[in-house]
């Protein structure tokens, strides 16, 4: 035997049993006469084929009917299989062909293999429950009687494990398909209570309390997708809905969403733990270990406008890091993630201790960035040996600008050592990058590290070097040697930098003197002075570094020359200044320049304010000269450069624009003074 159904007989059964019933009466009065008709089976006749314990026979109307089936068949998609999990296999047989579609679990995901369409996997939440009675009291009575609820999420993947975009319907199952839109991209399972036509979920407080445990599985899928990638962020909803349901949905997914995680981080994954992912679909059960630990939208930032090394390299210290390329995301906006200027990331780095290396692959990655987002920059500074033997990291300093970046071979070790206590910012040689060249960082040149604020302040204050007690700063033996040393290195000529005049030499006597008043024994100029004018710098000194670096720091081995320009020849302002070392145009250090002066204004046109010399070109401490030495003084003297100061007339700028050539300084003081055997030369 068999049932059958029919709406005409269901509706009469339904009034004559409604006679004796008050309540079944006002039940079918508030449906307006519509009776739940596959509640009402009647008998039939007939039995199953041969094979099959059931059969459903429905009797097609018309051609217009046939049509209708043959769509509907077509349109069968894995929807059914996932909406019915008693069902492992649905058979279509039309009078085009058979297709099956058969299902399966397979560790975390459901395979739906369809003969005429190939194989899909799935990846599914299903979250049920009981529901109370206060929700269904406006519902019908056949639901009255089904008291719970149950709601499936299902979202296809790819062999990685990626989200996909449903092929199905995107329409609200409940469970069958119905005619509200769903724009979240996933396929959306639910017992959901329809209207009276069943195509439209119906109103009220069953469908409210749905649309929040909706949500909650929703949520679930999310946080707890395997493996964790960019992918997921393509199952986020967006801010506007296609229709009533569809727009609470999201609204209520995205009230839950910023505190899940479930966002890939940028920082480095573990390859071996993850392996398999993509292509294990055979397991048996789920995988629980967590191999990458996901992001909540909430603590989540994305920084902005950078590449994807950088990141990869910040997200190293910075978890929160979002992958690079995400900037544009609208879902992430949706979702609130933070966005971090690179400056700000940067600025986080202050007092981060790294090694080295880090650090150049930090500077390598941001090569081509606007300098003015790098400005304050950490830099790794080259540190005490010990600590770093102690695998100590070094510590940094903010900002490149002023630092000294090391070069291969272009100082000493002991100097490269020294430098920090000289106060001196040096990187770290293994994080020096041209990066921080371009952002103000200085080539550890020795001409660049011997200019410096830093060495120029410890050559001026090194005769006080004793007199100041400070653990960490060089004492007098070893600033001379560091900058003897970077001046040797750097091939300084006498004059190249005059303030190296103030540094503390030790003289014959081992006594501290400025180099500039310290003469090179056995030179050339040693042997004219009279005793006793100035000291000889040290012998053992001399022997050591020779006359190039000491020369260079201003101790004397020949006359010096003082070139001055736009000199007023004011006898009163021709005073020596007021300086740590002999400044090369400092015309107040010539012996008797006053005197000079006056006698070049008895020869000049007397006029209202003072002329003005042009050039000076003058050879100084022609009065140390032993009266016995004059033959060799004025053999040097005849040699270039001195020479120039003993025939180049000097020229006059007068008042009133004119100019006259007098005869020079140099010339002068030889023509007053006894210097040819005691006879003073004429024509001079």
């Amino acid at each position: 035997g068999g049932v059958r159904w029919s709406l005409a007989e269901a509706r009469e059964l339904a009034r004559q049993a409604a006679v004796g019933s008050p309540g079944l009466g006002d039940e079918l009065r508030r449906r307006d006469g519509h009776v739940p008709l596959l509640r009402l089976p009647l008998p039939a006749e007939g039995s199953a084929p041969e094979g099959y314990d059931t059969v459903v026979v429905l009797p097609l109307r018309d051609g217009t009917a046939e049509d209708l089936v043959a769509r509907l068949l077509a349109a069968v998609d894995d929807a059914l299989l996932l909406t019915l999990p008693g069902l492992d296999e649905v058979v279509i047989e039309t009078p085009d062909g058979t297709r099956t579609l058969s299902r399966s679990q397979q560790g975390p995901y459901t395979h739906i293999d369809d003969s005429a369409r190939g194989l899909n996997r799935w990846r599914t939440v299903l979250h049920h429950g009981p529901v109370e009675p206060a929700l269904l009291a406006d519902r019908p009575v056949e639901e009255r009687l089904r008291p719970h609820w149950s709601v499936t999420w299902a979202v296809p993947v790819d062999e990685a494990g990626a989200p996909l975009h449903p092929r199905t319907a995107p329409v609200v199952h409940a469970p069958t398909p119905t005619d509200e839109p769903l724009g979240i991209p996933a396929l959306l399972i639910a017992s959901l209570p329809l209207d009276t036509a069943r195509r439209h979920p119906a109103p009220g407080p069953l469908t409210d309390f749905l649309v929040e445990r909706a949500a909650d599985a929703y949520a679930e899928l999310l946080g707890s997708w395997r493996p964790v990638s960019t992918g997921t962020i393509d199952l986020v909803p967006g801010p506007l809905g296609k229709g009533g349901l569809d727009g609470a949905l999201r609204g209520a997914i995205l009230a839950r969403l910023p505190r899940v995680a479930f966002l890939e981080p940028a920082a480095p994954r573990d390859p071996e733990a993850e392996n398999g992912w993509g292509d294990d679909w055979d397991r048996d059960g789920d995988r629980t270990e967590e191999t990458t630990a996901a992001l909540r939208p909430v603590e989540a930032e994305v920084v902005e406008g950078v590449g994807a090394e950088t990141v990869r390299v910040l997200a190293e210290v910075l978890p929160s890091l979002l992958p690079a390329g995400l900037e544009r995301r609208t879902e992430l906006r949706t979702l609130g993630v933070a966005r971090v200027p690179l400056t700000e990331a940067i600025d986080r780095l202050a007092g981060l201790e790294r090694d080295p290396a880090w650090w150049h692959r930090l500077y390598d990655s941001l090569a081509g960035t606007d300098p003015d987002r790098l400005s304050g920059l950490p830099v790794p500074l080259a540190g005490d040996p010990e600590d770093e033997r102690a695998g100590r990291p070094p510590r940094t300093t903010i900002g490149p600008r002023q630092i000294l970046l090391p070069l291969p071979d272009a100082l000493t070790g002991p100097v490269l050592a020294r430098l920090s206590r000289l106060g001196l910012k040096v990187a770290h040689p293994d994080a020096a990058h041209p990066l921080l060249e371009k952002l103000g960082a200085l080539p550890a040149t020795p001409r660049a590290v011997l200019t410096t604020p830093q060495v120029r302040a410890a050559v001026a204050g090194s005769l006080d070097a004793g007199e100041i007690w400070d653990e960490d700063a060089l004492d007098g033996d070893e600033l001379a040697e560091t900058v003897l040393t970077l001046v040797r290195d750097a091939e300084l000529a006498p004059g190249d930098e005059p303030w190296l005049g103030a540094l503390a030499l030790p003289d014959e006597d081992g006594e501290p003197a400025p180099a500039g008043e310290l003469v090179l024994p056995e030179s050339p100029f040693a042997q004219v002075m009279r005793e006793g004018e100035l000291a000889l710098a040290d012998q053992e000194l001399a022997d050591r570094w020779g006359e190039g670096p000491l020369t260079a720091c201003g101790v004397l081995a020949t006359f010096a020359l003082v070139r001055a320009t736009d000199v007023v020849l004011d006898p009163d302002e021709l005073e020596p200044r007021d300086s740590d070392f002999a400044e090369p145009d400092d015309a107040g250090l010539l012996d008797a320049v006053d005197v000079w002066c006056e006698d070049l204004l008895d020869q000049l046109p007397e006029t209202p304010v003072p002329p003005v010399a042009t050039e000076i070109v003058a050879v100084r401490d022609l009065d140390l000269v032993d009266d016995d030495a004059w033959p060799q003084a004025l053999a040097m003297l005849a040699q270039p450069p001195l020479r120039d100061a003993l025939t180049q007339p000097v020229r006059v700028l007068l008042p009133d624009g004119t100019t006259q050539s007098v005869r020079p300084y140099t010339a002068w003081w030889l023509r007053d003074h006894p210097v040819l055997d005691g006879r003073r030369p004429a024509g001079l």
